[in-house]
Formats: C-alpha cells, sequence, structure tokens
C-alpha cells in the first residue's frame, strides 16, 4: 500500500500559478500510476492528469491541456501538478491518486477515479476573478 499526502493549494488570482506536490509513502513509487482530480460541491470528481509510472508519459484533461503539467520524481516519492494560467473554473479540492502497475503503459481508464486504489486528503485551490 501506499499512503499520500497533498500540499501546496492556497489561494490565487486568475492568471496565477501554483503548484501542488503528492508526498508518497509505504511502498515502492515506481510501482504506481499516479492521478490528479478536482471536485467542487455537487459536482462528480473531474479528471485532470496522469502520469506514468516513470514519468515518460503523461494523459491531460481538454480544459487544462497547455496550462498544467503533471510530473513526478521517484527519487523522492513525489508527484507535482504545476497549474499556469489559474481560472476560477478550477477552483476546487484537488486529489492525488496512485494505482499499483507492473508496466509503463498508461491506458484512457486511468482518466477514471474508481481505477485508483489509493488517495491523499486534498488540497484547496480557490482561484478569484
Amino acid at each position: 500500500q501506499v499512503q499520500l499526502v497533498e500540499s501546496g493549494g492556497g489561494l490565487v488570482q486568475a492568471g496565477d500559478s501554483l503548484r501542488l506536490s503528492c508526498a508518497a509513502s509505504g511502498r515502492t513509487f515506481s510501482d504506481y500510476v499516479t492521478g490528479w482530480f478536482r471536485q467542487t460541491p455537487g459536482k462528480e470528481r473531474e479528471f485532470v492528469a496522469a502520469i506514468n509510472t516513470n514519468g515518460g508519459t503523461t494523459d491531460y484533461a481538454d480544459s487544462v491541456k497547455g496550462r498544467f503539467t503533471g510530473s513526478r520524481d521517484n527519487a523522492k516519492n513525489t508527484v507535482y501538478l504545476q497549474m499556469n494560467s489559474l481560472k476560477p473554473e478550477d477552483t476546487a479540492v484537488y486529489y492525488c491518486a496512485a494505482k499499483f502497475s507492473r508496466s509503463a503503459y498508461l491506458g484512457s481508464y486511468y482518466r477514471t477515479a474508481t481505477e485508483y486504489d489509493y488517495w491523499g486528503q486534498g488540497t484547496q485551490v480557490t482561484v478569484s476573478s
């Protein structure tokens, strides 16, 4: 199993940037696909980004392509989400998630929250206009 803790959220203005971090502990991080999701009250959890086990392949929601960049540093057991050009509609609680994987393949099903077994507690991102 793996434990995940997000950090880096906060209150920013439209156009600003934030970098979220997700620190992992428990087992070998390189054996886990990781993802970022976000959720607002009354709305289903929304896919943001997925990063394969070695960080060489990423997948993004259309709403964040060109603005957000997911990455990971397995030596530091940490996954990141760099968020640039933030918009008010990006306001949400952001969660990192992990799923054990034996390969570097990143399938489209990793856009689905139910594919992941481990979740962090979430970090709030609020973007004012």
